[in-house]
């Protein structure tokens, strides 16, 4: 049976209005990929004063900031809390055993897209998240006397630290109540902005990346994903290509609208289909992906699952055919000499990206 690869929207799990925000996942059984690949991705949309409740999850993440502004607390295992502003183009590595909290204080919305690996998680594709505080937190499960004990309180302070917040995974707080301020120095090593770091490839009126390797981010090798910024120019090409290190790619179209194509086994286009902003995808393993932005451009944020990511591009001044002996083309093409010059003499200075064509 076919994969479904087609692009899909995430789903609202739980919160509202009221609750100060939402959280949104995709589900492996409309997205059968995620469940393949055991890969997670989900989105939290916190309102102003919105607060996520402190909690870890069974699978590590990048999270990368889709919109808005905000705080987030990231408590790494034996380390002290890390207080971090955020912003859109934040990507932030969050390996096992993390703990975080998210809050809004201002008054648009903070949206975070998380994405990760579930092989070791509870459910291949999903992600579970354990809370330690709220009505489904760690503490609702503890019996009054265990909390009495462990945290040596007595029984009244046990009984409000199990049953004082009733909220579940996201909570509006008063406007008055007063959360931790972000330090500048803890920002460093644990958020890297992709809209402003340096650009690893720009091509003039075609596109640009940045990459999230060990090199700018060194917790990603801890968290065992790289991720990249792609933007596309208007009407701009992505040259066909694979990840040649048997890696997944899992993409989030964060801006714009385009069309993609996939080529699978025996040469088959197994996806072609436009993308538009909220859509996730996953392209299989040694799967050949390209994609055409439309006329506003096209932006997308992938994870890969590697730290440091290796793709071969098909088309370029970078791309494989360029390494192919001009007698070898003849043969695989079955052509003649002047159709494999006239092939291999474009895009001798495009790579990657390519302009449009001129009018």
């Amino acid at each position: 049976m076919e994969l479904d690869l087609s692009p899909k929207l995430a789903k609202k799990v739980y919160g509202g209005d009221g609750d100060g925000g939402c959280y949104y996942a995709w589900c492996p059984t409309e997205l059968p990929m995620l469940r393949e690949g055991n890969i997670g991705a989900a989105k939290l949309a916190l309102q102003k004063n919105g607060f996520a409740l402190p909690r870890y999850s069974d699978s590590s993440k990048v999270a990368y900031v889709l919109q808005g502004a905000g705080v987030a607390g990231i408590i790494l295992p034996e380390s002290e809390e890390k207080v971090v502003a955020i912003k859109k183009g934040d990507a932030i590595a969050l390996p096992f055993g993390v703990i975080t909290w998210w809050y809004n204080k201002d008054d648009s919305e903070l949206e975070v897209l998380f994405m990760g690996d579930t092989s070791k998680g509870h459910k291949a594709g999903q992600f579970t998240d354990f809370f330690l505080t709220g009505a489904n937190g760690i503490f609702t499960g503890l019996t009054t006397d265990f909390v009495k004990r462990a945290w040596d309180v007595d029984d009244d302070t046990a009984k409000a630290l199990i049953g004082n917040q009733q909220g579940k995974g996201i909570v509006k707080l008063d406007a008055n109540v007063k959360m931790p301020e972000p330090k500048p120095d803890h920002r460093n090593g644990m958020a890297l902005n992709c809209e402003e770091a340096p650009l690893d490839t720009d091509i003039k009126n075609a596109g640009n990346v940045v990459l999230l390797n060990t090199k700018n981010l060194p917790l990603v090798g801890q968290v065992g994903l790289g991720a990249d910024l792609v933007r596309l120019e208007g009407n701009a090409m992505c040259s066909p290509g694979f990840s040649c290190d048997s890696a997944l790619q899992v993409t989030y179209i964060v801006k714009g609208s385009g069309r993609l194509q996939v080529v699978g086994v025996d040469g088959k286009r197994v996806l072609q289909t436009i993308v538009k902003p909220g859509n996730l995808l996953i392209v299989p393993r040694f799967f050949v992906v390209s994609k055409i932005a439309d006329p506003e451009g096209l932006s997308w944020f992938s994870i890969i699952t590697t730290p440091n990511p290796v793709f071969t591009h098909l088309a370029g001044s970078i791309g494989a055919w360029k390494a192919i002996s001009p007698e070898v083309l003849q043969a695989a093409f079955k052509v003649p000499a002047e159709t494999e010059k006239l092939f291999r003499s474009k895009r001798t200075n495009d790579a990657i990206f390519f302009p449009p064509p001129p009018q």
